[in-house]
Order: C-alpha cells, then structure tokens, then sequence
C-alpha cells in the first residue's frame, strides 16, 4: 500500500492525542518528546507527499524537507523544534544525552498542534 498525504495527516493527529496527553501535568517527557517529534515527521511527510515531492525517509531529510517547506511554502520554521524534540527523546530514552534548556510541555504541544493544522489547511486546498 502507497502511503497518501492523507494517510500521513491522519497518523500525524493519532501522535498529537499521545502529545496532549503527555504534556499536562505530570509531564511525560518521553511520550512528548517521542510522539511530538512523530507527529511533526509525519506532518511533514504530509506535506511532501501533497506536493508531489519526494517521501523524506530518515529523520535528517524530514529536517532538510521541514526548511525547504518553511522556505518555499510559507510553513512555520520547525528546524530547531525538531532536534530539541530528538535531543529530549535521546535523553528520556538513552540518559546519555543533555537534555535540550527551556522546553515548556504546553508550549511545546501548542507549536506541534499549530503545525499539524497548518498542514491540515494545506492539504485543504
């Protein structure tokens, strides 16, 4: 089966649920940090794939595609959200890695629900 956009989008907001949940107190920083960092991966293989683009496969070219989404089409520069999210994920999962300074989990969910609905728009169109 040929993954869609549509597929994507729809498995980007089963990873937001996991995200919002995580993100109220008690903080889960492993399941904020995990699914946040899904969530806006598939979110951009969403996007990818409506504009008849390339799927990006490894977690560095969802990053280059999050840049050249930001640059060409007017989505929210995401870059530094996704390596804070993969640090924090490293760091719940391995301990072996710094946590990444001043991640609030509201703020964060909030900017991974904003994504998603600006794909959400995107794919609208």
């Amino acid at each position: 089966m040929k993954q869609t956009a549509e597929d994507s989008l729809r498995l980007a907001h089963s990873h937001l649920e996991r995200v919002q949940t995580a993100a109220w107190d008690p903080t889960d920083w492993a399941d904020l940090s995990s699914y946040g960092l899904y969530c806006l991966e598939a979110c951009i293989v969403a996007a990818a794939l409506h504009l008849k683009r390339p799927r990006p496969g490894s977690h560095v070219a969802k990053a280059e595609t999050a840049q050249f989404l930001s640059r060409e089409h007017g989505l929210p520069e995401i870059y530094s959200l996704l390596a804070d999210l993969n640090a924090m994920r490293k760091h719940q999962a391995y301990g072996d890695t710094q946590a990444p300074d001043g991640l609030d989990p509201e703020d964060t969910a909030s900017m991974i629900e904003a994504y998603v609905e600006v794909v959400q728009a995107m794919l609208a169109q």
